[in-house]
């Protein structure tokens, strides 16, 4: 365990290094893994439609932590302590800039009065969708950088940018009254007006109707997609190597649901997560500006992210509302 510790503290990583090659079993075995637990929670975990209570939402989320943290292990043993620390590092960015999907989604249930008992469904399909969507993100971002180098300016000020957004809002939420995406998808989607079970389609009068459970759904994925813009460029600040960006989404990912039954009821009490997303951010955006000059270990980014990702929480936590 020392040997491991001090050859990860003074690793250092070069993410602009090629990806290496990985046996074509090695990536179906893995998207086996994944489509496994997501069958297992899907037909053992969560079989049965009900509301999941706090202490049921905090074991689950800490099942799917665990494991997504485990798998550094498995990363340390098969590539090497340094692509294990690329591989945390990742996943911790990705765990952090994805608290904000969480608290949207407690705004998107509330807004569309969805039942509790069905929101694990949507969520489910949702973080499916998410996961196929984020594999073809991150492929082109790669493609993009091996091909247009110049890219990672790009990608650094787009990131500088977003962080200023994000400091400079005051809600980590969205109003849908005034969001394109949540009036384009009633205006487009023919629909009932109330929910039948947790069906996402119906038949009535003869035509197939969407049931606002499905607008709930599309809105979902679209909103992941506006997310990835800002986590996968941050992500690849840290590695290019696609095993290591993809698994440590998909883990960061899987447990998201579990999160959001956490902490859904606790958005309020968050009031400085968007001030230590919008630091951490910009850490990463300028890690991409700095990288042909400069090259920041992954022990000292790993490091970053905890203790701003902590500190941020701990502060909300101490925070005491004006009354």
């Amino acid at each position: 365990m020392q040997n491991f510790l001090l050859s990860f503290l003074f690793i250092q990583a070069n993410p602009a290094s090629a990806s290496p090659e990985i046996d074509t079993w090695i990536w179906i075995a893995f998207a086996a893994f994944i489509v496994l637990l997501l069958i297992v929670d899907l037909k053992l975990v969560m079989r049965n439609p009900h509301k999941i209570n706090t202490r049921e939402a905090a074991w689950y989320s800490a099942g799917w932590i665990s494991l997504g943290v485990a798998f550094t292990g498995v990363i340390a043993w098969w590539q090497g302590t340094g692509a294990a620390g690329e591989y945390i590092t990742g996943y911790l960015i990705e765990k952090s800039l994805s608290m904000d999907n969480v608290f949207l989604w407690a705004v998107l249930f509330t807004y569309f009065k969805v039942p509790k008992e069905f929101q694990h469904k949507v969520l489910f399909w949702g973080i499916f969708g998410a996961l196929v969507l984020r594999v073809a993100f991150i492929l082109g971002g790669i493609a993009l950088i091996e091909k247009f180098h110049w890219i990672i300016y790009v990608f650094g000020a787009f990131l500088l940018f977003t962080a200023y957004k994000i400091f400079k809002s005051k809600t980590s939420g969205t109003d849908p009254e005034n969001n394109r995406i949540f009036k384009w998808a009633k205006k487009i989607i023919p629909q009932t007006n109330k929910y039948v079970e947790d069906k996402f389609f119906v038949i009535e009068n003869g035509k197939r109707l969407a049931t606002p459970l499905f607008v709930v759904l599309v809105i979902v994925e679209l909103t992941d997609i506006i997310f990835a813009l800002d986590s996968i460029p941050a992500i690849l600040a840290v590695t290019r190597d696609k095993f290591i960006v993809i698994s440590s989404n998909a883990f960061a990912i899987l447990g998201l649901r579990a999160l959001y039954f956490l902490l859904a009821d606790m958005k309020d009490r968050f009031v400085f997560l968007n001030e230590g997303l919008a630091i951490i951010l910009a850490f990463v955006g300028v890690k991409f500006l700095v990288s042909e000059q400069v090259e920041i270990p992954i022990w000292i980014s790993l490091v970053f992210i905890a203790v701003i990702l902590t500190g941020s929480i701990l502060l909300s936590l101490r925070h005491k509302p004006k009354s």
